[in-house]
């Protein structure tokens, strides 16, 4: 039997066959207790088994990492598409069924980048790939623009800088959590590029970069056909030596990136599910929970390991929105509809959701809030112990209405990051839905390395933390709260 049709199996009989240990909302144990349908005014259980064989199957080898647009993130789709019929919801995407084809074109490097810089006197510097740069993101074959400096302390003090459109910025200062927050300043202000120095543990990406050429994301076919922008700024790192020269060169100098590339026809997938609501007055006051259900797929390796299992970013999230769906569907009909939306190509800059967000089963205007869940696989240090918290917290009034009502969820620890706006909550937060992403994310090296596996996932922290916010979930597809920005919160 083919490696992935058994796991698949195995993970079946995890949820249907095992008696689950369970927890209530405090996150204690209850025993003899089980997972059969209760009415909304029970204590609401969380399925441990569950949770373990959907991280089984989706950040498993045999998955290859759920690679963006691969045949292994349609697997993944279709998995999570059989365990929504499973749970009784209802399906919403492509023809009657769960998938939401999403048409990409596929983009391929051919040959090795080369950046050139026009100093405004003085003779010109050409640069390649893997000795004075490297792809860090890419989202564009070709881009030209004037050099222009940010230090990221000023962005830290006085908040985003005014960038010209266009403009190829320089990274300076010396905190490389505040390198981060500039990096998301300028690309946010139109930057058509930013250029950072290599962080010690990445400059051992230019020793390989003859064997890993960069990658260029993908694009939706509808972009590509009307001529729209792409929504992420390029990212290249530069080598100490690279780095000091434009640091020491006046800004206005030309810089010209070009990656020789080739364009074919693709895909991405999402998989979207509904539960419509029982509450006429409600039903147009939709929840929205997603996720991100690829990875990296395939690829550099790292101590001999070239897979990018991808177990907390985010098959985590994946199965926290599995599990909300399971215990919706096993209950009575909640009063406001709700959606499940496992969006694919992520990590290409949020290609899933905004296809979704151009094609939604519902307007937009009638999704009342949507909860992202990224990275809950290992407890944050920052937090108190099985603590999710919540990105933009002071943006609207959701988060603490959700704690009010029992849910560990508190500040974001981290806004150097601005992790509001590095999900896929962000693509629908610009359109005006109150969308904010959920997670335990305690900036560990594992991230977006092939060491993010099952052997680095703490179950017992996924088990509390998700089983805390079944309660404080239900309340919220059953009252009549209205989630709202809060005054200057909306993107």
């Amino acid at each position: 039997m083919p490696k992935k049709i058994a796991l698949r199996l195995v993970s079946i009989l995890l949820c249907l066959s095992l008696t689950p240990k369970v927890f209530t909302q405090a996150g204690v144990p209850a025993s003899g207790s089980t997972t059969v349908p209760v009415p909304q005014t029970a204590v609401v259980k969380v399925c441990t088994s569950c949770i373990r064989a959907h991280e089984e199957f989706l950040a498993s080898d045999a998955m290859q990492g759920r690679g963006s647009g691969t045949h292994d993130e349609l697997i993944a789709a279709t998995y999570i598409a059989s365990e929504l019929r499973q749970y009784g919801i209802e399906p919403a995407g492509d023809n009657g069924g769960y998938i939401q084809s999403v048409p990409t074109i596929q983009r391929k490097i051919t040959s090795a980048p080369q950046l050139t810089i026009l100093p405004a006197s003085g003779d010109p510097l050409n640069w390649t790939y893997g000795k004075e740069f490297v792809v860090a993101f890419l989202t564009q074959p070709e881009f030209s623009g004037p050099l222009r400096k940010l230090n990221a302390d000023q962005v830290q003090k006085l908040g985003n800088p005014k960038i010209e459109t266009g403009a190829v910025v320089l990274i300076t200062g010396s905190d490389e959590n505040k390198q981060t927050r500039a990096v998301l300043s300028a690309a946010s202000e139109g930057a058509a590029a930013v250029l950072m120095l290599a962080r010690d543990q990445e400059l051992k990406s230019f020793d390989n970069a003859s064997d890993n050429g960069p990658k260029l994301s993908d694009r939706l076919k509808e972009e590509s056909a009307s001529g729209l922008p792409d929504m992420s700024a390029n990212v290249l790192e530069l080598n100490h030596n690279a780095f000091q020269t434009l640091a020491q060169m006046p800004e206005g100098a030309t810089l010209r990136f070009v990656a020789p590339s080739s364009d074919e026809e693709g895909n991405t997938w999402n998989a979207v599910g509904i539960l419509r609501g029982s509450d006429p007055l409600l039903r147009q006051a939709a929840i929205l929970f997603s996720a991100h259900l690829d990875h990296l797929g395939i690829g550099r390796p790292v101590n001999g390991d070239n897979i990018y299992n991808g177990a907390d970013d985010d098959a985590s999230g994946t199965t926290a929105v599995l599990e909300i769906a399971r215990v919706l569907g096993q209950g009575r009909r909640p009063r406001r509809t709700v959606i499940f939306a496992l969006f694919g190509s992520e990590e290409m800059g949020g290609l899933g959701s905004t296809y979704f967000r151009q094609h939604p089963p519902l307007p937009l205007k009638y999704i009342a809030a949507n909860l992202e869940f990224e990275m809950i696989g290992r407890a944050d240090p920052a937090v108190k112990s099985d603590t999710l918290w919540l990105t933009g917290w002071g943006r609207s009034n959701l988060g603490p209405a959700l704690a009010a009502h029992g849910a560990r969820l508190v500040r974001d620890p981290h806004p150097a990051e601005d992790f509001f706006a590095r999900s896929d909550n962000y693509v629908l937060a610009k359109k005006g839905v109150v969308a904010q992403t959920i997670s335990s994310y305690g900036l560990h090296h594992d991230y977006h390395q092939p060491s993010d596996d099952l052997a680095h996932l703490d179950f017992k922290h996924m088990d509390a933390a998700i089983g805390s916010l079944l309660a404080p979930v239900e309340w919220l597809v059953n009252s009549s709260f209205t989630p709202k920005w809060n005054a200057g919160g909306q993107p």
